[in-house]
């Protein structure tokens, strides 16, 4: 059984895990199944919005797929969760990843 399946049994098993979906989320967008990884981010930041990596790893992928209008207002959102919830390394890497789009 492959990672991805894994994650996908567990996740039928607690739908409303977030480390398991953000972990779904990268499986996907690690095989190259852009959609699905995207709606897997989405569903994580709506049921997790303090989920700061889920913003960045999105914001990344919307990036690679030239994307990077969608992807300036995550960021700017994942920057101002970052700060609020006192996770500078995130807030850094973000800001700096904006400033390069």
């Amino acid at each position: 059984m492959s990672r991805r399946e894994q994650l996908e049994q567990l996740l039928a098993v607690e739908p409303h895990d977030p480390f398991l979906r953000y972990g779904l989320a990268m499986c996907c967008a690690s095989d190259n199944e852009v959609g699905v990884a995207q709606d897997h981010f989405q569903k994580l930041l709506a049921d997790h919005p303090d989920y700061v990596a889920g913003y960045f790893q999105l914001a990344q992928l919307l990036a690679r797929l030239g994307e990077t209008e969608q992807a300036r207002p995550l960021l700017q959102s994942g920057i101002a969760i970052a700060t609020r919830t006192g996770d500078s390394h995130a807030a850094r890497e973000m800001s700096e990843f904006l400033g390069m789009l």
